[in-house]
């Protein structure tokens, strides 16, 4: 039996290994991307790796943001988007919780923000928020909200939209964040049916009218069964996750399904990959991605304190 623990640990490491595992085959087009046999940490012997500097194993910009929340909210006790906004900052001047302290891949919004950041802007102000920037940044660094949460849903919804507002201010990047963290709960809470059951409570949450909902409906369409493509688009990345999650019967299905879509591989797997650990918990993911995935160090205090703070 998959235990409350076994999950939360499931999720974060299945977030940093699923991004670890996409770093290889970023940017490639799917007809780029091995048979899925052979996707690993190491690719096979010939291919030509993106961030071909960076070890096998190591995560991306994605983990070491998705650390960063999660240290943020160990050590304040609630969402003080502050301290997260400059968290991220000493990530993208100093690597702080990127493994080596190495900085790679940084996205283009994310570095307006942290400029805003930088320059004094306040946090919630900091992210842009235009409706070309809606790129993927905040979706992939928010499971932790879930896995340190202990809130009524409506305000884990309003925490997962405000700690987005950091580097991606627009209404559509919130929702996604949102709606993903109500279906991360609803998997933590072992529904077998938890996207819909996280659509549904979205709903509920927000009302016909309200400007989420507006969103929710005409840009996310949560129900589409349109394919999701892998894309850095953030409903893109959201909807590829979902797809990938409902077509995989383990978590290595489901990362290996999402890094066989191409493109933005690291994210779709970090977000597709944090459902999946959730869902199958850590032992459901493989010993040999767990043992060689880097940056153990900086990891496992922060594991120590979640689950030290959690129900079994």
């Amino acid at each position: 039996m998959t235990t409350w623990r076994d999950r939360l640990e499931g999720g974060l490491y299945g977030l940093l290994i699923g991004d670890a595992l996409g770093v290889p085959y970023e940017f490639r087009p799917p007809e780029r991307i091995p048979e899925r046999g052979m996707i690993e940490f190491e690719p096979p012997p010939g291919y030509s790796r993106a961030h071909s500097q960076v070890p096998p194993g190591t995560w991306s910009d994605d983990g070491a943001h998705a650390l960063c929340l999660l240290s943020s909210l160990q050590s304040r006790k609630f969402l003080d988007v502050e301290d997260l906004g400059r968290r991220l900052l000493s990530w993208y001047e100093r690597g702080y919780l990127a493994v080596d302290s190495k900085v790679f891949d940084v996205g283009i919004q994310t570095t307006k923000a942290l400029s805003n950041v930088r320059a004094g802007v306040p946090a919630l102000k900091a992210g842009p928020s235009g409706e070309q920037d809606n790129g993927n940044g905040s979706l992939m660094r928010v499971l932790p909200l879930v896995l340190w949460h202990r809130g009524e849903d409506q305000a884990l919804a309003r925490d997962a939209m405000l700690q987005s507002r950091v580097t991606h201010g627009h209404m559509r990047a919130q929702v996604c964040c949102a709606l993903y963290c109500l279906w991360a709960r609803r998997t933590l809470e072992g529904s077998p049916t938890a996207w819909t059951d996280a659509i549904a409570t979205f709903r509920v949450l927000y009302p016909e009218g309200m400007e989420q909902r507006e969103e929710l409906e005409r840009q996310v369409r949560p129900e589409s069964a349109e394919a999701g493509q892998g894309s850095g688009y953030v409903v893109d990345c959201l909807l590829s996750a979902r797809d990938c999650v409902a077509a995989g019967d383990s978590y290595e299905d489901v990362v290996k399904a999402a890094i066989a879509l191409g493109r933005d591989t690291d994210t779709t797997a970090a977000v597709a990959g944090g459902i999946a650990g959730l869902q199958y918990g850590i032992e459901g993911i493989p010993e040999r991605w767990r043992r060689a995935l880097r940056g153990q160090a900086l990891l496992a205090p922060l594991v120590k304190e979640l689950l030290s703070l959690q129900k079994s």
